[in-house]
């Protein structure tokens, strides 16, 4: 089924939450959903994941209200390919954009117009939906931009690389260029973050009476490293990107606590499903990991496929539908999104994509939560499978024949340091032939050598 029939044909049913525990109103009106993504924030930057050094008080007090996830993953390695997995429900064995490239022009190869994003799933069941952040799927007016794939308002950086700068001479609000005069020439005057954080409290205002949909996207921590003011840590005895990288990451904290403040001032809290999460492991420069321990002790960090560079935090809350101060271990990714988001808003998901809803395990339904078969990655020469307590990791060779496989037990060997191949070959045997499965060929993203590639060549990788 195409887009155009899928959306035609998506009807919107009547929601009716009922949860399993006394907590939970018997029913409810279709939640609001605020999905807010930190840009390269690690598994270990948040107090609620062990953090010592960075306070993050508004998020952790999310996971006190509501749940947290330890077992979440991110839809790549790379911030482009991992939003491509959270819009369409698929992940990178089929979805359209696996990996980041630089064009010649302001933007990011486009995700195609047949696509069916969690936008236009939720545009059709009722909500008002807005993107307002860091996008990376589609220059200005192509087909992948956000207006063109569901979302009613949008506003922020189009392009990731222009998303470098926390001072640009421009953002974008639906199809206009907004110039920042303040940042001309030498001036420094307006922070992106904050003007993301001023719009998006804007759009709850003017949306509160209705469903709404927020996606917010933020930057924070990805590089350069820029502050208006080092708060709390100015007088902290660290090196200046360390004090910044600090400053950044709690900046957005507090933003995050002005949305769930502006929730409870309207009474629509109990109304809101509000998620934070990361789009990858931890950008890692200037010695943040060593001195934040930014991987929450993982193995590796963004760009890799190693569990640094894919687990990400996750932490969510909807009071009086989610238990207060729960965790979870229940295995999910990026691509969960769209089918939980669909199932809260009572509509339909198209049926080629790989999520699972989580909804249940929200809820606090475990009998009812759905299980992966196995999660799986694929980025450049690199393909990863997560397959209950196992996780294989294959680098593509030039020559086949000296392709390498490596094998883990999560349970037994979290840091992925003992790699358990050669002791079990009838289990590498399986994991390989689970990636081949996976994987459908790609003229953009060619994984194989034996693959034909159709790349402009002006376009380049960009990790």
């Amino acid at each position: 089924m195409d887009r155009r029939s899928f959306i035609k044909a998506a009807g919107v049913t009547a929601l009716s939450l009922t949860a399993s525990r006394s907590f939970a109103a018997p029913q409810r009106r279709k939640p609001n959903i605020i999905y807010i993504l930190a840009d390269d924030l690690g598994y270990g930057e948040l107090g609620c994941f062990g953090q010592k050094l960075i306070k993050t008080p508004n998020i952790d007090r999310i996971a006190q209200k509501g749940i947290k996830f330890t077992q979440h993953y991110s839809g790549s390695a790379l911030c482009a390919p991992s939003r491509c997995t959270l819009m369409t429900g698929k992940h990178t064995g089929h979805c359209y954009v696996r990996n980041n490239y630089r064009l010649p022009q302001e933007g990011n190869i486009p995700i195609p117009a047949g696509e069916v994003t969690v936008a236009e799933i939720m545009k059709k069941a009722g909500y008002k939906t807005a993107c307002i952040g860091k996008w990376g799927l589609g220059f200005p007016h192509s087909e992948g931009d956000p207006n063109n794939q569901g979302f009613d308002h949008w506003f922020g950086y189009n392009c990731q690389r222009q998303a470098h700068n926390y001072y640009p001479d421009h953002l974008w609000r639906n199809q206009q260029k907004v110039m920042l005069e303040g940042n001309k020439g030498p001036k420094q005057e307006q922070y992106s973050h904050d003007l993301l954080t001023q719009e998006s409290l804007q759009f709850i205002e003017t949306s509160k009476d209705k469903p709404f949909f927020l996606y917010l996207p933020y930057t924070i921590p990805h590089t350069k490293f820029q502050v208006p003011d080092l708060g709390q840590y100015a007088e902290k005895d660290w090196k200046q990107k360390h004090k910044i990288q600090a400053a950044m990451i709690s900046r957005m904290d507090a933003d995050v606590g002005k949305i769930v403040d502006l929730l409870q001032k309207h009474g629509i809290e109990d109304d809101t499903l509000v998620i934070f999460t990361s789009d990858n492991g931890p950008h890692g420069a200037a010695g943040t990991i060593d001195k934040f321990k930014s991987d929450g002790g993982l193995r590796s960090r963004k760009g890799r496929l190693y569990e640094g560079g894919i687990r990400v935090p996750m932490v969510a809350q909807w009071p009086g539908m989610i238990e207060p101060n729960t965790t979870t271990d229940h295995i999910s990714a990026f691509w969960d999104f769209l089918p939980t988001c669909a199932e809260l808003a009572g509509t339909k998901c198209p049926d080629d994509i790989d999520g699972v809803s989580f909804a249940p395990t929200l809820l606090g339904k475990k009998d009812k939560q759905k299980e992966h078969k196995y999660l799986y990655w694929e980025l450049g020469r690199r393909q990863a499978i997560r397959k209950g307590d196992l996780k294989a990791i294959r680098r593509i060779k030039k020559d086949r024949s000296k392709d390498t496989v490596e094998l883990y037990n999560l349970t037994e060997d979290l840091t992925e340091q003992n790699d358990i191949s050669k002791e079990r070959p009838e289990l590498v045997k399986e994991m390989v032939a689970i990636m081949e499965n996976a994987h459908k060929p790609s003229t953009v993203y060619p994984l194989y050598p034996s693959e034909k590639s159709e790349r402009p060549d002006s376009v380049k990788h960009m990790f």
